[in-house]
């Protein structure tokens, strides 16, 4: 353990002050500051909300449907500020690169970690509208946290991924956007899956996200949240599938990004 701790002591350090930066120079020079993380999805879940709600009755059939889109668009800008971020991160410290050397996985987990404590103030907003909603919590609430644990593993997998292939490949920020895109409304953030046709949702639900957004609706929002197990009859083993794309995201992201990370100085 303490050859543990000496072996990744500088990493720690590093990571500490990269995240505290990273934070800070984020709304540096905004004139409400941190202020923003939490304004940022609130102003986007007005929008959505009168657009969907209001105007094209999305939510007329979902319990408690305020509550059920702010979540799915918390969790799903997590996702998008950790990949989305990450894809221009190792070029972004091309510089410090060439001048110290030092772990190059620390600035893809900084970024994660950074944008992992805008999710943690964001779900203080949540648990308020929660509570104007009445929605209580049981102990099944507890089961947010290995779901968000899924969450930070997906997304920090294809940031890695997405920042060493982006090194090689600068078309890699458009083609990410556009796929971004169009997973946004591929992804029942929106509206219920159960609208979607069920032979549609049976693969829908399959994405990663799709499966951490619908499980966590229902522990936290409403159990009339259609979940993964739902949606193919109360087979519980088909959760495995997400989670075996979770797993090999995690293997080929870490297999990639260590082969090329010792080029990133010369390529940047």
């Amino acid at each position: 353990m303490h050859k543990l701790q000496q072996r990744y002591r500088y990493s720690f350090i590093l990571l500490k002050q990269l995240v505290k930066t990273d934070f800070k120079l984020r709304y540096q020079g905004s004139a409400l500051g941190y202020v923003w993380s939490l304004l940022k999805p609130l102003l986007l879940f007005v929008t959505l909300y009168f657009v969907f709600a209001r105007f094209l009755n999305f939510g007329d059939t979902i319990e408690h449907y305020p509550q059920y889109l702010l979540l799915g668009i918390l969790l799903w800008n997590y996702f998008t500020e950790v990949t989305t971020g990450a894809v221009g991160a190792i070029v972004g410290k091309g510089d410090l690169m060439r001048k110290i050397n030092f772990p190059k996985y620390v600035i893809i987990l900084a970024g994660s970690f950074s944008a992992f404590i805008n999710l943690l103030l964001n779900f203080v907003v949540l648990s308020v509208f929660m509570a104007f909603g009445g929605i209580s919590i049981g102990w099944s609430g507890l089961l947010i946290i290995p779901l968000i644990a899924e969450l930070f593993i997906f997304s920090i997998a294809l940031a890695f991924f997405l920042s060493a292939l982006f090194v090689r490949f600068r078309d890699i920020s458009y083609i990410w956007e556009v796929v971004m895109q169009a997973a946004f409304y591929a992804t029942p953030i929106l509206y219920a899956l159960q609208i979607v046709p069920h032979n549609i949702a049976k693969y829908m639900i399959l994405n990663p996200m799709a499966q951490i957004i619908q499980d966590s609706r229902y522990v936290l929002i409403t159990n009339q949240t259609q979940t993964i197990s739902y949606v193919y009859g109360g087979n519980s083993i088909i959760w495995a599938i997400p989670i075996g794309v979770t797993l090999i995201t995690v293997v080929l992201a870490a297999t990639y990004f260590r082969s090329r990370s010792k080029y990133f100085a010369e390529e940047v």
